[in-house]
């Protein structure tokens, strides 16, 4: 019975010990975690000591100057401008207002020998649905006495651009749903109710429009296709499609000149109702699903995955619209119609690229239904930087991210602010950007881990999703990205459907469709006088100096250098030199002439035949890479009446070809194209991922220096036998002296309050 009674007290005694134990050690961990410091959130002080005010510049209008520009134009009487918030077509409207940018000796002037720095002028694009034309205006100086100067003719050699070129603004599709909705549906009620389970109370049929809006210059007539209002009814056809004609600013003279039900096609709403009541087509029957396209998770969110974070605090900073980083400056903006663009790039204080921008995002589809079958989306012509709506932090980009706000003056007659919108960070891609361990002799290990800049925005263009990444790297190099994501579009599966895709889900075709995305390259390598080249590689026969009778295949490297525009335009589904180079006639210390190189990674599908007649508003996507001589008068390869002018465009970049001016020894352009074909299939249900879709430009230092610059990177490791602990050439022994306690923002997301409203 003692016995018993120690052996109790014993076993409570060791489970009082243990839980002690654990306790005195939780506590312990919780003090020393409290004695670690909190990161450093700012940017360290070295960086933020160099930026200077010329990068502004190039910078987005504020707020101010917009509500400048808007109220200026409004007073002027004789322009009759319209201060409703939405315009109706038949009303004189303020549509865009942008920067103009400065002409770029005017830049030069001022940003290297101290000249004066270019006045501020805004781009003003005015509908006046009053007289059925377009026009575009220069506004400014903005710092005043601000003046305005129609500059139609000076641009696009018109006195006026045809009114149904112009896209439709917020006021006109609040028309046209009208029509649908109260109009169109109204007759037909049964029919909509017993196919698609229509119910007007909930208007649960949303609209997708094909573009362009008709066959030939002048036509403005949408097929509109329908889909369940789900969160992503982007793939949820139902099968029903109309041909609506808006020609008219007026919209009580617009009318339905064709009705597809089911494959089928009718000349009036009346025909359809006629031979639906007679059961003369085949129905559709309506029928419950569920939403297979939501993106809601499927599996409630355990755990955190990884999060980086800086030990010591940012090593870039962004002042105004100017970042810098290591050895890297540059100056950003985000454009309403052409998205995100830098200026004024520098590595190690020397310009590398006057202007880096995105130009245009293009995709051609194929469908046997007519919403589909003659889309070619031209994203300018929408607006790819209007649609860059506030990043999800940790998702979008690293939840420590810098973020910039942006604002912008489009459809509306309001400036919008975008909170958020564009992101700064570095990132370790998780693989050395050079490394060698030595093996046989001197042992030894060298390497670097590829840490680089990164600057994003994404816009989310009806049903996709664009990333776009600008990435500097420490060796020199820039690479121009973008990933494509979101939904696909599709069309409702007929007979004959799956020639232009799969089906990924109930009669629902994913519909075959290109991808092509340009870059705007200016590179001025040691200044402005360069000259384009290519290099590949051929073998060549040639006898063995020890055995002459001998011969043998030995790769040689062949140079050539273009002299004119038209040989240096490069087609895709031609054999193209591999290396493509903007050269410097100055040589670096080994005789070579210093360049950058131009590096395209594409999957592109093929461009549309050169017959086909809207192919001359994407005349840019023949060519792989395209070298022009920099003009003032050329600074966009498309443009934003090119969607709905698509048989007569306004901005044919093929004419920047015609006129085959020379190219050596000239101030150089680079217009680059990239892409991927994407045949849809089940896997891009609910959304197509970023793997494996997307373009970039790579543009690499190739003879520019003497040796790697990254050679001379503070964060190069080194490592020799015994040497391994320590610090010296090696920050990864000592990580423990820096280790903190990451400091993060509260999560806030406010992105919804920018969506369009049609109300």
């Amino acid at each position: 019975m003692v016995s018993q009674m120690t052996n109790s007290l014993v076993k409570c005694l060791l489970i009082l010990f243990t839980l002690v134990s654990v306790i005195l050690n939780i506590v312990l961990l919780c003090l020393n975690s409290n004695r670690l410091p909190k990161c450093q959130m700012q940017s360290q002080g070295t960086v933020v000591a160099n930026h200077t005010d010329q990068s502004l510049i190039f910078s987005d209008l504020t707020p101010e100057e917009y509500r400048l520009v808007r109220d200026y134009m409004w007073n002027q009487k004789d322009l009759r401008i319209s201060r409703s918030a939405f315009a109706k077509a038949s009303e004189n409207f303020i549509f865009l207002i942008d920067l103009l940018l400065p002409k770029k000796a005017e830049a030069l002037r001022y940003l290297d020998s101290h000249g004066p720095k270019p006045e501020r002028l805004a781009n003003v694009v005015v509908f006046y649905g009053e007289l059925n034309y377009l026009k575009e205006y220069v506004v400014g100086p903005l710092s005043g006495p601000i003046r305005h100067r129609d500059v139609t003719m000076e641009k696009y050699n018109k006195e006026s651009l045809p009114f149904n070129s112009r896209p439709v603004t917020i006021g006109e599709y609040s028309q046209l749903f009208e029509l649908v909705y109260g109009n169109i549906f109204t007759q037909l009620t049964t029919e909509l109710k017993e196919s698609f389970g229509y119910d007007p109370k909930k208007k649960n049929l949303n609209v997708f429009e094909g573009m362009p809006r008709g066959v030939k210059s002048g036509d403005r007539k949408t097929w509109v296709s329908f889909f369940r209002d789900v969160s992503g009814m982007y793939i949820h056809p139902v099968g029903f499609e109309i041909l609506v004609c808006h020609e008219s600013a007026n919209s009580s003279d617009w009318t339905v000149e064709k009705v597809m039900y089911n494959s089928e096609y009718f000349d009036s709403i009346e025909s359809f109702k006629k031979k639906y009541a007679a059961n003369d087509v085949q129905k559709i029957v309506y029928k419950e699903i569920s939403n297979y396209a939501s993106l809601k998770p499927k599996s409630k969110p355990t755990g955190l995955g990884p999060h980086q974070y800086y030990l010591q605090g940012k090593r870039f900073s962004v002042k105004n619209n100017q970042v810098i980083y290591k050895e890297w400056s540059f100056a950003f903006g985000l454009s309403s119609l052409t998205g995100m663009r830098v200026f004024d790039v520098r590595f190690k204080g020397e310009r590398i690229i006057y202007e880096l921008s995105v130009q245009e995002a293009m995709s051609v589809y194929g469908s046997i239904t007519p919403g589909m079958m003659l889309t070619k989306f031209l994203d300018t012509s929408i607006g790819i930087g209007r649609f860059a709506h506030e990043l999800v932090r940790g998702v979008d980009c690293p939840y420590s991210a810098t973020y910039v706000d942006v604002y912008r003056y489009i459809d509306i007659n309001a400036t919008q602010l975008f909170r958020n919108a564009i992101c700064v960070f570095e990132h370790d891609l998780g693989r050395p950007l050079r490394r060698h361990f030595s093996d046989f002799f001197q042992n030894s290990y060298g390497g670097l881990t590829n840490s680089a800049l990164y600057i994003r925005t994404i816009t989310a263009i009806g049903n996709y999703d664009y990333i776009w990444d600008f990435i500097f790297y420490e060796s020199g190099t820039v690479e121009a990205r973008v990933h494509a994501t979101g939904y696909i579009s599709s069309s409702y599966k007929v007979p004959g459907s799956l020639k232009y895709g799969h089906q990924v889900a109930e009669n629902v075709l994913g519909n075959v469709h290109t991808h092509f995305v340009n870059f705007k390259v200016d590179l001025d390598i040691l200044g402005v006088r360069n000259v384009f080249q290519t290099k590949d590689m051929e073998f060549e026969e040639t006898p063995l100096p020890w055995m002459p009778e001998h011969k043998a295949k030995i790769p040689k490297v062949v140079e050539n250098q273009l002299s004119t525009e038209e040989e240096a335009a490069l087609r895709y589904g031609t054999k193209i030199p591999r290396y493509l180079h903007v050269a410097s006639n100055q040589k670096n210390r080994w005789g070579h002439q210093r360049s950058y190189k131009l590096q395209v990674i594409s999957l592109a599908g093929d461009h549309l035949p050169e017959s086909e007649p809207e192919e001359k508003s994407m005349s840019w996507a023949r060519y792989k890479v395209a070298i022009t001589k920099h003009k003032d008068s050329e600074q966009t390869c498309s443009g934003l009446y090119n969607q709905n002018g698509m048989w007569d465009p306004v901005i044919d970049f093929s004419n920047y070809i015609k006129d085959n001016e020379n190219i050596e020894n000239e101030d150089l352009v680079a217009w680059v194209t990239a892409g991927f074909l994407h045949i849809p299939h089940a896997e891009d249900i609910p959304n197509t991922v970023t793997v494996g879709n997307g373009g970039a430009v790579l543009i690499r230092p190739h003879n520019y220096f003497d040796e790697d610059p990254s050679i001379h990177s503070s964060d190069s490791v080194y490592l020799q036998p015994g040497s391994e602990k320590d610090c010296e050439y090696n920050k990864m022994a000592c990580l423990d002296k820096h280790l903190c306690t990451p400091s993060l923002e509260p999560f806030t997301y406010q992105g919804f309050e920018g969506v369009m409203h049609f109300n």
